[in-house]
């Protein structure tokens, strides 16, 4: 299925987005749950948010060379929590990674904890990333466009994996876009807002520790985040739907947050 996207105006002025150096390898429907590494360096925006000690505790996409974008539900605080740039085995100390310091951490005003609406944070760096062949910044989905259900996409981390419960390495998994309407039935009335979209019940399924990650969908051969990992199962059931924030609808907030700061 053929979709037409636009960059956001300032995420398609960083040449490059959404095109890795590395190219990934996509084998199948494995999940991260049991799930497939990624190749190392194939996702060059994925961030690892860690604690003062090192930790990993969420994931985060790099935009820009100052702004990366995760989940409000992390809790990232500025002057404790790091942005690890470049990182694919979380127990190595000899990968070129960039440990970035945290200026700001803006989380959408209208977030709620309780049902996880506005789902999403922007964190901006002290200092600017640098580019390189494991560091490059994701596209963003345009404001005015939707991914249809259907689309296949993709998303990654290193939450727990249902074999241990920190993967050592970065995960892969492919999910399909599933319809509000096919979620709403699982979830519920109510349970599903404008500002989520949602993926999988197919097999594969995010889980904890993923949360703040993209969810990227590809199209002309170019990366394009749809959706940023919010919540689900605390089981991480495979045949239940993740839910993502939606950054069709996040997109103006975005857009004016990073123009404003």
């Amino acid at each position: 299925m053929l979709w037409i996207i636009s960059c956001l105006a300032l995420v398609a002025s960083t040449l490059g987005c959404g095109l890795p150096a590395i190219k990934p390898k996509i084998s199948s429907y494995n999940r991260i749950v049991n799930g497939e590494n990624a190749v190392p360096g194939s996702w060059p925006w994925q961030v690892s948010l860690q604690q003062s000690n090192g930790a990993h505790f969420c994931g985060g996409s790099l935009l820009n060379q100052y702004w990366v974008i995760t989940a409000a539900h992390c809790r990232v605080q500025a002057g404790y929590h790091n942005v690890v740039l470049g990182e694919f085995d979380l127990a190595s100390n000899s990968e070129p990674v960039q440990v970035m310091r945290i200026a700001k951490a803006i989380t959408h005003p209208y977030y709620n904890s309780q049902t996880f609406n506005f789902d999403i944070t922007l964190l901006r760096l002290v200092n600017p990333a640098k580019m390189t062949q494991t560091v490059s910044p994701v596209c963003l989905v345009g404001s005015v466009n939707n991914v249809p259900p259907g689309t296949i996409c993709v998303t990654t981390g290193w939450g727990r994996t249902g074999v241990t419960p920190n993967p050592r390495y970065l995960q892969q998994t492919t999910l399909p876009i599933i319809s509000t309407s096919q979620c709403t039935q699982f979830w519920g009335q109510g349970r599903i807002t404008d500002s989520m979209i949602c993926a999988g019940a197919s097999g594969a399924s995010s889980c904890q520790g993923d949360s703040g990650g993209p969810l990227v969908c590809q199209s002309g051969g170019v990366w394009y985040q749809a959706g940023i990992v919010s919540w689900g199962r605390s089981d991480c059931n495979v045949r239940a739907p993740a839910i993502y924030s939606r950054i069709t609808y996040l997109g103006q907030w975005i857009a004016q947050t990073i123009a404003s700061n």
